[in-house]
């Protein structure tokens, strides 16, 4: 199977990757910042936007997916559950990822022993249970969530709900395997073996993934460097773009660049 994917711009490779129930369309306002600087790749995971669900129900199917349809050598940056998608990547497969950014992420997204600033499992469990009667409405509520708090939420919203179904309705399949991962999938004691450079951007009024959880990855990333943006949510990069992509160039940039063979015009 292959993944859906968007490319444009110019320099390093640089992969996006969206959050659950959502696509590559997110980041439609975001990329323009970025082309000048680095060749694009925005991809649909598996059972969302124009990417078909086959079956990819783990996060290491997830992770594989991803790789096989992206280029061989990038930086990589992931939102929310794409977050943890790209850092299981740069685990497994570590010549791939030059260089992490992970927005708005986790390497748990569930409060367990000892990891406290994280969702609710009753959360994850609630939105399973409704999907099976009013998924859009179920993804719409997931959305409200997001913005809950923050600065120009009312706008980010509007945004966000502008792009759900912009490209069709995901699967149902796609988004309860999506929701078994951020339910089940712990990354903390494999990320301390993460060997590529970290950038962690948290929104300083996130109510699903909290800033705390960004200083306790920090603490589990060697080398990791975190900032808050001020007055965001959960989708900082819409929230307040300038800031992220401004934040995201200069690391890259000063990041261990890609192979020299893989640059673009």
């Amino acid at each position: 199977m292959t993944l859906y994917t968007q490319t444009s711009g110019h320099g390093p490779d640089l992969v996006l990757i969206h959050g659950w129930g959502l696509h590559g369309g997110v980041w439609d306002a975001f990329v323009p910042l970025l082309e000048d600087d680095f060749r694009v790749t925005r991809i649909d995971l598996p059972g969302h936007g124009h990417s078909a669900w086959s079956g990819e129900d783990t996060l290491d199917a997830l992770a594989a997916a991803v790789l096989s349809a992206v280029p061989a050598h990038a930086h990589w940056a992931g939102w929310s559950l794409g977050g943890m998608v790209a850092l299981r990547a740069a685990l497994l497969q570590r010549t791939r990822v030059s260089s992490l950014v992970s927005i708005a992420s986790s390497p748990c997204f569930v409060r367990r022993p000892g990891w406290q600033s994280a969702m609710l499992p009753q959360l994850l469990d609630n939105f399973a249970r409704e999907l099976g009667q009013d998924y859009v409405r179920t993804l719409n509520r997931f959305l409200a969530l997001q913005v809950r708090g923050s600065a120009h939420a009312g706008e980010v919203l509007k945004r966000l709900r502008a792009t759900l179904l912009a490209r069709g309705r995901p699967q149902p399949q796609g988004l309860r395997a999506g929701l078994e991962v951020l339910r089940n999938a712990d990354l903390r004691a494999a990320a301390a073996h993460l060997q590529c450079p970290a950038l962690l951007l948290m929104g300083e009024r996130d109510t699903l993934v909290p800033p705390e959880a960004g200083r306790a990855m920090a603490a589990l990333l060697p080398g990791a460097r975190l900032v808050v943006i001020p007055a965001a949510g959960h989708a900082p990069f819409i929230a307040a773009p300038d800031a992220v992509a401004g934040q995201m160039r200069d690391f890259l940039l000063a990041s261990v660049p890609v192979n020299a063979g893989d640059l673009h015009g």
